[in-house]
């Protein structure tokens, strides 16, 4: 699909519409702190070599015999395993890595007496069978806490142990769109984007999925700007309208701007059509869209709510506020991705929404707007909540969220154990993985939106800087 934008609709602002220009909302956002840097890695310079590719397999016999002479029952064992999933290398080792946790599983009770005060190890163990699915009780940390159920001051000193217990896209697609020229006002964060897909999965055989759910994303963030910030609820309306169809031809009853984004819209989901045909799956399609559709509901209900005197209870405010997390387009975009998950079976079972989705969607929707409070100027979980208990102080409010943002957690874990409709590793895979993503862009700031306060950050030690190999 690669109809052209007539030139006519180019201008954004026309003298007839000088007025409503005048009325729009607006917020400055920094530009991108990348601009073309990710534009110098040509293909042809991310080839693996055939030396290197020799290299890479004398690496992985090499750790894969340190694996392997290791035993299973040595603490050391456990060290090495969270080192390798950590460096993002686990795939290669999965199955030596799944014995070896199954044997500690099965003989875990044993272990803990020897190791009783040994909290690093404890913990340590404790997260790893836990991602692995494995259910192993709470209980365990028991040992070190007082008579009142607290953890023993003792531990203060204990920086590893409580460390451990504590953590118990194409940039050429980006710039052909000139987004940043056509559609000003709207983040251009695109490596920020890859950055989101790179944290669901990161495994080499999911590259491609990458890109795409980067694409996904990035038509995200451009249509919450135009819903929260640029467009007027009549313009808002038209484009509302226009999705709910889906049709190319409905581009014409557009504003200028938002033909820009339709087009683009469409082209994107045409591509995850075209992959998805390629295994026989094209129908499966119609999942996707319908989430997106969903979202942009969603971003409709609160552009309504923004225009009205109404401030809504929290509880009113989640109803429009979980679906508006955007997290079920971005489960349904990932399953895509995922050769071995992509099922009706799957898209079902996103469709139903079962709680480990509602907990995903609750961490995405109140960290969003536990760091936005104050910059956003729209109605928010804090405020809903403050207006709602008479005047609540806003540490009062930011207390309650945060426990909420806990028992979301609590719900995704306890439901990780639990079999369900889906493959236990898509739950860790994607779903877990995304509620991390979440922890990250959005704990103490909005690091999407601010990225270059701390993303950037990240994101060169990520992909900018090599990791040396003795």
């Amino acid at each position: 699909m690669n109809t052209q934008i007539p030139a006519s609709a180019a201008p954004l602002i026309s003298t007839k519409n000088a007025g409503i220009e005048d009325a729009r909302r607006s917020v400055k956002f920094h530009p991108s702190v990348w601009g073309d840097y990710f534009l110098a890695y040509n293909s042809h310079l991310t080839d693996v070599l055939t030396k290197e590719e020799r290299e890479h397999q004398r690496l992985k016999e090499e750790v894969k015999k340190l694996l392997e002479a290791v035993p299973d029952d040595s603490l050391h064992k456990l060290d090495i395993i969270d080192a390798i999933q950590r460096l993002g290398v686990g795939h290669y080792f999965e199955t030596e890595i799944q014995k070896s946790l199954r044997y500690i599983y099965d003989t875990y009770h044993e272990s803990c007496g020897k190791q009783e005060s040994n909290l690093h190890i404890t913990a340590l163990r404790f997260r790893l069978l836990r991602q692995q699915g494995h259910c192993v009780s709470c209980d365990v940390f028991n040992k070190f806490k007082d008579r009142q159920g607290k953890f023993d001051e003792s531990l203060i000193s204990n920086l590893q142990g409580l460390l451990s217990l504590y953590e118990a896209a194409r940039s050429e697609w980006w710039k052909a769109l000139e987004f940043e020229n056509k559609l000003p006002f709207a983040r251009d964060r695109l490596v920020e984007c890859y950055s989101w897909a790179l944290g669901i999965y990161n495994e080499p055989q999911y590259s491609h999925g990458r890109k795409m759910l980067a694409k996904v994303i990035a038509m995200i963030s451009v249509i919450d700007d135009i819903y929260d910030i640029y467009g007027t609820l009549d313009e808002l309306t038209l484009l509302l309208d226009a999705i709910e169809r889906w049709d190319l031809s409905l581009v014409d009853q557009l504003p200028p701007y938002m033909k820009y984004y339709y087009k683009a819209l469409l082209d994107v989901y045409v591509e995850i059509e075209e992959e998805l045909d390629e295994t026989g799956k094209s129908p499966l399609i119609h999942y996707v869209i319908e989430e997106k559709k969903r979202l942009v509901r969603a971003y409709f209900q609160e552009a309504k709510r923004e225009y009205s005197d109404y401030i809504p209870t929290l509880e009113e405010y989640m109803k429009v506020g979980k679906p508006s997390s955007t997290y079920l387009v971005f489960i349904s975009s990932s399953l895509t991705a995922i050769g071995e998950f992509v099922s009706k079976k799957a898209f079902e079972w996103v469709v139903s929404e079962p709680l480990i989705l509602q907990g995903l969607e609750e961490i995405g929707r109140l960290m969003n707007d536990l760091v936005g409070f104050g910059f956003e100027q729209k109605i928010s979980a804090v405020g809903c909540y403050m207006n709602q208990h008479n005047g609540a102080s806003k540490e009062e409010a930011f207390a309650e969220i945060q426990k909420q943002v806990t028992n979301a957690w609590k719900v995704i874990n306890q439901e990780c154990l639990r079999p369900t409709a889906v493959p236990m590793a898509f739950l860790k895979q994607v779903i877990v993985n995304l509620a991390r993503v979440s922890h990250t862009m959005y704990k103490d700031l909005d690091a999407y939106t601010h990225s270059a306060d701390k993303l950037k950050g990240t994101i060169t030690l990520l992909l900018v800087q090599l990791v040396a190999i003795p």
